[in-house]
């Protein structure tokens, strides 16, 4: 089976094929302004490179950041958002709470449209889902004549409480699609059918200001597959780790914001189970940006909500969205993060140099140093074998960019302000691993780390005994991870509704009727896939003791929903309350929230091979690299991957090379390969917490 997966990130796009004999591996600059470009361009080179014929291809696996940028960026398509009367701020009204509680001058996550472009129409739905004011087609006529004129390529429409009564967003979508059949709707109904106003209307009008990028990114990559006459499945990577249909995409795009980092928690998890840890933190190390995750007994955690564009990562800084997605934190410290000298100290991101013009030493035109340039002069990248050679750095480039603008104005040797960079950026990322363990209850000595992306190994086993944890995974092809985690992806699909009840008051009936609606919305999405096989179904939902304001994640019981469900699906809250808070009250009443239902249906999954291809460049010896641990410079034993043998330990300081990626190992750690190919590092000791 031949099998090609991709994905686009902030510096470089990732390629993994399959042919069925060997894996390829491709690294190709990514292209901002046309991801698309990038795309072919590295299409081209492997069909060169290893023979890959498009239309030879069984299945077409994609991870994107096209919907991430646009939000990011503001860049999305000019959206109007249709309201109840009286609600017209909600946007701009957000939350109560604050990121920053003593911060006098904390500013607020921009909404994505501006006031002007929010339009009331008369009516009134109760929370319970009675029409309490009838929809006024008048209003709803003035202003779709309103949306006309105002020239908009989206729409979004997100009435008080239509969750629990939809038919008049249904008649306003009917009445829109009816006078403007090019204009890209989305209802909050159908895209975020739970309550909580503000985050409800933010994932609503997120998805439609992004429907006419993906749409048309969408379209545009499948014309250039169709061109190549490629004419089996291709799929994109949800948020939540499953593969969705470009259709399903194009109709709900929030829903594949995070789908890049989501593949490569996947592949983390899958290697942490190959080598015995079911404990997990997945950390991808990019060229733009880093982000951690975590594995909990082998499962994926997953949030029922994110945020996009967070103040570094201050939970409610960023702009939530109400969908499921792969927990994850994600921080603007990468290979092209942005070191400057300020204040008389050094700062690193959250800006990047990113794809165009990249970091100095990529001869691109970037004028700023970054943190490759810093992990450059410190010894750590080979010049002449970075890419797997396919790029040469520009060594002198590097020094003098650091010097000027780091080291003399701190008077700092030009050595010591590379440390500086290496070790500020690591500590930014020690921050932000603390808050995806310690704070989140996890102890980080019961977890391995998983590091991958092109710089991850580089700053891995440092960060890791900050942190306390005791092993590092390097897994095969780790520069190109997240690519690899979508060739152990399955298709998922779900829906959700929100219902608040008691479970002490509600009766089996009710219940199985709300999963029986649930069941027939994920049906119907099936169906458009037409995949063979019948799904594996699973139900969850938010839950908590009446009175919390908060919920909590809780996996619900399989088999018939009868009289006794209810009751079941107490104990399981109660379990999983019990674990995580160590504490229970047995005499508080539970309720439920939001119910989901989930259908997976699995791929045909193959294992990437544990061989890399051997490079034609030479294999080094050693070389001088700044080791601060061992008194500063120091000759240092350079490893090939492909040349370490199996159960060969290899003490630190060290530096192994892959093709695309470079791994440092300090002193005092150890590396080995393992039975499964992965590069296994046992730090030194570890750090209490």
């Amino acid at each position: 089976m031949k099998k090609l997966a991709f994905d686009i990130g902030g510096t470089f796009t990732d390629f993994v094929y399959q042919d069925g004999t060997a894996t390829h591996i491709l690294k190709v600059p990514t292209t901002p302004d046309d991801p698309a470009a990038g795309v072919l361009a590295g299409l081209a080179q492997l069909e060169n490179a290893a023979g890959l014929g498009v239309a030879e291809l069984d299945i077409v696996l994609h991870a994107t950041t096209v919907a991430t940028n646009a939000i990011i960026e503001r860049k999305g398509g000019r959206t109007a958002l249709i309201t109840t009367a009286g609600f017209r701020d909600v946007l701009i009204i957000g939350r109560q709470k604050r990121y920053e509680t003593y911060d006098l001058y904390m500013q607020k996550p921009a909404p994505l449209i501006d006031r002007r472009d929010i339009y009331e129409v008369e009516e009134r739905v109760g929370h319970d889902g009675d029409i309490v004011t009838a929809l006024d087609e008048a209003s709803v006529n003035r202003v779709i004549g309103q949306i006309a004129e105002g020239a908009y390529q989206a729409v979004a429409v997100v009435l008080l409480h239509a969750y629990a009564n939809p038919a008049h967003e249904q008649r306003i979508e009917a009445k829109i699609a009816a006078a403007l059949p090019d204009i890209h709707i989305s209802t909050s109904a159908d895209v975020s059918p739970k309550y909580r106003e503000y985050e409800r209307t933010n994932t609503t009008v997120a998805n439609s200001y992004v429907k006419p990028v993906v749409s048309n990114y969408v379209s545009r990559l499948q014309s250039a597959l169709n061109e190549k006459h490629f004419e089996r499945d291709l799929f994109i990577m949800q948020s939540s780790g499953g593969l969705v249909s470009p259709d399903f995409a194009r109709d709900y795009p929030i829903r594949i914001v995070e789908s890049g980092p989501a593949a490569g928690v996947l592949m983390a998890r899958d290697v942490g189970e190959e080598e015995g840890y079911a404990h997990v933190i997945a950390f991808d190390m990019g060229g733009t940006t880093a982000k951690l995750g975590a594995v909990d007994d082998g499962e994926v955690a997953i949030s029922p909500t994110f945020e996009i564009d967070p103040i570094r990562y201050k939970r409610g800084s960023g702009l939530p969205i109400n969908t499921p997605a792969v927990e994850l934190l994600e921080i603007g410290a990468g290979g092209g993060s942005i070191a400057r000298a300020e204040r008389g100290t050094i700062i690193v991101g959250p800006e990047s140099a990113g794809a165009e013009p990249g970091p100095v030493c990529y001869g691109g035109g970037g004028t700023t140093p970054s943190v490759t340039d810093a992990n450059l002069i410190l010894g750590y990248l080979d010049p002449n074998f970075f890419n797997n050679g396919a790029m040469t750095l520009d060594l002198d480039g590097a020094k003098r960019v650091i010097d000027q603008e780091i080291a003399r104005p701190l008077s700092l040797t030009t050595e010591d302000a590379a440390w500086g960079v290496h070790l500020i950026a690591t500590n930014n990322m020690e921050h932000a691993i603390r808050v995806v363990s310690v704070e989140q209850g996890r102890d980080p000595r019961r977890y391995a780390m998983v590091a991958f992306g092109g710089a991850g190994p580089l700053h891995a086993a440092r960060l890791a005994r900050k942190i306390g944890v005791p092993a590092v995974i390097v897994p095969r092809n780790a520069g190109v991870g997240s690519a690899t985690g979508l060739l152990r992806a399955d298709v998922r699909l779900d829906a959700s509704t929100t219902r608040l009840m008691r479970l002490d008051e509600v009766g089996g009936e009710e219940l199985r009727a709300l999963y029986q609606a649930l069941h027939e919305r994920v049906r119907t999405d099936l169906s458009r896939l037409g995949l063979p096989g019948e799904p594996i179904w699973s139900r969850f939902a938010y839950m908590r003791f009446a009175g919390q304001g908060f919920e909590i994640h809780v996996p619900l019981p399989d088999g018939e929903i009868d009289a006794s469900f209810p009751a079941k699906a107490e104990a399981a809250f109660r379990a999983v309350y019990g674990a995580r808070h160590r504490f229970s009250d047995d005499d508080a009443a539970v309720e439920g929230v939001d119910w989901y239902l989930a259908a997976r249906v699995e791929t045909l999954k193959s294992e990437t091979t544990n061989e890399l291809a051997a490079s034609s460049h030479g294999a080094a010896k050693s070389r001088q690299a700044y080791f601060p641990e061992s008194g500063g410079w120091i000759e240092t034993k350079v490893l090939k991957r492909h040349n370490i043998e199996n159960s060969q330990v290899v003490g630190g300081p060290c530096i192994v090379e892959d093709p695309d990626s470079t791994i440092v190992v300090p002193p005092g750690d150890t590396v080995e390969i393992t039975a499964n190919g992965h590069l296994l590092i046992r730090i030194e000791s570890e750090k209490s917490i």
